[in-house]
């Protein structure tokens, strides 16, 4: 007799989410269009996600439930980051972060772990002989946690944070200057943006070839703002970019070292 109870409890909650999905599917759907309507993307409740997280978690998600079923396929996500799945981690991030585009945490975090964590991790991985194949398997990993703060930020166009990652990651993990910079300028242009960003698009575009006057300029209107822009790293290179434009001596900056120097604020 029990033996039957559970089917039927199972089958109980199944007919009751279906339920409740039918009843919140239009509202939806209209929250859907009022998302893009204001510029967002948002979750698309198909056939692909059903094959992604299975009919029980379809159905939790039709009926309103995306935010804890991404939090559940998040901390199976941790756990697989702690076995070093690294195939296993990318697709449950895949489906955490299309059940909940628009927070920042999930395609900050999930970027982290496959440019950073899963790129060195085969950088460093003993069972391949190979150089060439280790680097390569550490530039898809980088590739992929690319590709998903560029995803994350076209969910989350007004998300200044997101374009500052992707800058991080272009600078550190791409040494690519040019995209950092345009990276970095864009979150910059965020009034919520803190002020270190626009430091950091200079700084970026400093290192470019072929940009060192656009550089100069943006780094000189920095230090023109006043002491809280004069900071090590500003002076030093608007000292270089002086040098490789020959700016007439009058009209460099005499500059005044700081006597704090913060390092999280370069």
């Amino acid at each position: 007799m029990t033996g039957r109870i559970a089917p039927i409890r199972l089958l109980g909650a199944t007919v009751m989410l279906t339920i409740v999905g039918a009843v919140l599917l239009p509202w939806e759907i209209q929250l859907q269009k009022s998302g893009r309507e204001a510029g967002f993307r948002t979750v698309a409740l198909d056939l692909s996600l059903r094959e992604q997280i299975g009919q029980s978690g379809f159905l939790a998600a039709l009926s309103g439930f995306r935010s804890p079923v991404a939090a559940f396929l998040w901390i199976k996500s941790h756990i697989a980051w702690e076995n070093t799945e690294w195939g296993r981690m990318a697709a449950l991030f895949e489906t955490v972060t299309t059940l909940q585009p628009h927070t920042r945490l999930y395609w900050d975090i999930a970027a982290w772990h496959m440019a950073w964590n899963a790129s060195m991790a085969a950088e460093q991985d003993k069972n391949q002989q190979s150089e060439v194949l280790r680097q390569r398997t550490s530039s898809q990993y980088i590739d992929l946690g690319q590709d998903i703060l560029e995803r994350g930020i076209r969910n989350n166009p007004k998300d200044y944070y997101l374009y500052e990652r992707l800058g991080i990651l272009l600078r550190d993990r791409r040494k690519d200057h040019a995209g950092a910079a345009e990276a970095f300028t864009k979150a910059a242009s965020f009034s919520d943006a803190p002020a270190y960003v626009k430091r950091f698009a200079a700084y970026e575009m400093a290192q470019v070839p072929g940009r060192e006057r656009e550089a100069y300029d943006r780094l000189k209107a920095l230090y023109v703002e006043g002491e809280k822009q004069r900071l090590p790293t500003l002076l030093k290179l608007l000292g270089q970019m002086e040098e490789k434009l020959r700016i007439p001596e009058g009209e460099r900056v005499k500059p005044r070292q700081p006597a704090v120097i913060n390092q999280s604020h370069r």
